[in-house]
């Protein structure tokens, strides 16, 4: 028996059992128990030291380094109170994973004795390698050493395992000359350029309680399970995340009977483990349900902070990818494991709010009459016009081709979706002052014991890239895989930019000018209004639209990366410090480079699979019926199919090749990355056609790759 049907054989006794541990600990409060939050503060920090700490946190004041040793004495305390013997700082650097170096607690204190040490020098900084990390350019290999700095507004945690406890300290990372080499520091510059112009507009309308305006983020997380036994045996899925290879099921998700459908039990179980220990991680987890595509799935938690909420993100893949090993399943967090099926994305749902409450992307009962939204809303819409190339190139990645722009992701095109009522405010203001509002209504659903429903006054769009979504905006077009920290860096600086153009032209106005302010708004809508659209995304009629419009159409990676490297982009991140020019070309370096590397991998990892795999596979079933062949035409027949195809696959195969020799010399990073796109790619998906066809002729005992009806729905 093949160790793929012994891997069916086994999930069924994988199913049976899995659903009963999380009922131990189902009652329990266990929210933040690995969090050194605000309670474990006050139990563990002298009262004035855990005042000035909280108010650092706020945002209030600046980190005081005086109490740094008082602070480190408490969280030690609390984390070897609950097995910690080890520390680290964790961050994220541009591999677009989290990085961890763990330092044991304990220092020899002679004759053969230990100490537990932890220093207010050792909780702020750190020094990792800075030389194994990608920079673009900014280091040397030879140029080791970097800096990585707590960020006090990131909860520090707690790594639970079955071996051992680890404090884990999130930090920013920052190279021996200054310049960020993570995700991290960027976004908390962002976060100040943005709060400090909405400050600015925040005084124009009469607030003057705000000290703090910051972003709030809740990202909607898509992923796939599937059976660990079979996945393990697909080099593509362990390699790329994908599979490169695999024919269509006579099922796929044309019955559209997986979306919001009964959860099965193995992965039921798979959940409830991760939201407990999500919320022991402090990270507010709410919902889970199937998703479209057969074995897809998806998590969304409550909104948060940015930089926590981005941070949070982090922890929610690899959560998912410990626990998913737990359960006997593999986590696939690629935008797009199988081919013919739908894509994963995160739907970054992003608004502004005041340290005292107020969401600003709320429009009240009567958006209309609230003038403070509709400004806030313009910016928006401004910044979203203006920079639509910059927003489409923080999504770009060679993971995301394979999802935008097909029938279940965004178009490339970015657009802004405000629904039916916003958008006739947005052209009553270009008229003028609007004047009334479109309202809602009730749904009388014709059965006495079912309850008249409220009905809202707009539609939604899922094919919006960028969609208005009653109090935030929801950016559909991050791919899964993606750490959230660069879109909205992206996106807090192009709207600080807009508050900025903003806030100057109110303060040229005298206090409660509405006269005035309509003018402004209109302007800023007759401007921008190209880019509001209220259709089909996925539609023809809208990308002809769209070019009338003179909106941007970057469909992939190659086509959207050169806007990193715009006078307009180093204008804007170098002019609210967000980012260096240096820093923003090592970026774009970097995007390059990864590309390149991930379409690399791909080809070597198709041609290897075809030569040692497939073809074989396809001789040996050619031999294995050469002999009925000779005796019955219609065998015949599929032997001289088979042998056709085999033929092909070698050709093919060698033209991938000689593809890729090609691209590596075609002379500049740029250049080669091109010819992937143009050449490569091309050559690949030919060697699949192949490959996929051979798969629906070649004995099923005989195909040596686990096959999609078996990973999408048997797990």
């Amino acid at each position: 028996m093949s160790a793929r049907k012994q891997a069916i054989e086994a999930i069924a006794e994988l199913k049976v059992a899995s659903t009963e541990n999380y009922l131990e600990h189902a009652g329990e409060d266990i929210y933040g128990e690995y969090v050194f939050g605000e309670e474990a503060q006050r139990q563990y920090l002298a009262k004035p030291v855990f005042k000035k700490l909280r108010r650092t946190i706020a945002g209030l004041e600046p980190f005081d380094t005086a109490i740094a040793d008082a602070v480190a004495q408490g969280v030690k305390q609390w984390a070897q109170d609950r097995g910690a013997t080890h520390y680290t700082h964790w961050f994220v650097p541009l591999t677009g994973s989290s990085a961890e170096k763990h330092d044991s607690f304990l220092n020899p204190a002679g004759d053969a004795a230990t100490i537990a040490e932890f220093s207010g020098k050792i909780l702020i900084q750190g020094e990792p390698d800075a030389s194994s990390v990608p920079s673009g350019g900014i280091r040397a290999t030879f140029e080791a050493r970097g800096y990585t700095a707590w960020d006090v507004t990131s909860p520090i945690f707690l790594q639970v395992e079955p071996n051992g406890v680890t404090l884990t300290i999130p930090t920013a990372f920052v190279s021996y000359t200054g310049e960020a080499l993570d995700h991290k520091i960027p976004l908390l510059r962002s976060q100040e350029a943005l709060g400090k112009q909405a400050l600015r507009v925040l005084r124009w309308f009469g607030n003057t309680t705000s000290t703090r305006v910051f972003t709030n983020i809740g990202p909607e997380q898509e992923y796939f399970l599937v059976d660990r036994r079979l996945a393990e045996q697909r080099p593509d899925l362990l390699l790329t995340g994908r599979t490169l290879f695999g024919a269509m099921p006579p099922k796929g998700q044309e019955l559209e009977d997986q979306y919001f459908g009964p959860i099965r039990a193995r992965i039921l179980a798979f959940m409830m483990d991760l939201d407990r220990e999500l919320w022991r991680l402090g990270i507010p987890a709410k919902t889970r349900h199937n998703e479209v595509a057969p074995a897809q799935f998806e998590i969304a938690p409550v909104y948060e902070a940015t930089t926590v909420g981005s941070d949070h993100n982090m922890l929610v893949m690899s959560t998912m990818k410990r626990l998913a090993q737990q359960h006997g399943l593999m986590l696939l967090i690629h935008e797009k494991p199988f081919k013919g099926v739908n894509g994963s994305g995160k739907h970054n749902n992003w608004s502004m709010g005041t340290d005292d409450g107020e969401n600003l992307l709320e429009p009240g009962h009567d958006p209309h009459a609230n003038a403070q939204f509709l400004a806030v809303l313009a910016a928006v819409i401004r910044a979203v016009n203006k920079h639509a190339d910059l927003l489409r190139a923080s999504v770009a990645d060679a993971g995301n081709d394979h999802r935008l722009g097909a029938n279940e992701a965004p178009p490339a095109i970015v657009s802004i979706f405000l629904g039916e009522q916003l958008e006739d405010v947005c052209k009553q203001l270009e008229g003028g002052a609007a004047s009334s509002s479109k309202k809602g209504g009730s749904l009388e659903l014709g059965v006495t014991t079912l309850p008249v429903l409220p009905k809202d006054a707009t539609d939604r769009n899922r094919t919006s890239p960028f969609a208005f979504t009653g109090n935030k905006f929801e950016f559909r077009a991050v791919g899964s895989s993606a750490p959230i920290y660069w879109p909205q860096t992206i996106l807090n600086t192009m709207v600080a930019e807009s508050l900025e153009s903003l806030a100057d032209e109110l303060e040229k106005l005298k206090p409660n000018d509405m006269a005035g302010l309509s003018k402004i708004l209109s302007a800023i809508i007759k401007e921008n209004k190209q880019v509001l659209f209220s259709g089909n995304g996925y539609s023809e009629e809208w990308h002809a639209e769209a070019a009338k419009r003179g909106l941007p159409n970057n469909k992939s990676t190659v086509d959207a990366l050169p806007a990193l490297s715009t006078d307009k982009a180093k204008k804007l991140f170098s002019k609210f410090g967000v980012l260096s020019e240096r820093e923003l070309e090592a970026r774009a370096e970097i995007n390059w480079e990864r590309y390149v590397k991930v379409q690399n991998i791909e080809a070597n990892l198709t041609v290897e699979m075809a030569k040692t795999m497939i073809l074989p596979a396809a001789a040996s079933y050619i031999g294995e019926i050469s002999v009925a062949a000779s005796v019955s035409k219609g065998v015949k027949k599929v032997s001289d199919k088979l042998a056709a195809l085999a033929d092909k696959l070698v050709e093919a195969t060698e033209a991938l090749e000689k593809a890729q020799h090609a691209a590596h010399d075609a002379g500049s990073l740029h250049a080669e990355a091109k010819s992937f796109k143009e050449k490569v790619i091309p050559a690949q998906d030919a060697v699949r056609e192949i490959a996929d066809e051979l798969e629906t002729l070649v004995s099923d005992e005989i195909w040596p790759l686990p096959k999609y009806r078996e990973l999408l729905f048997q797990y």
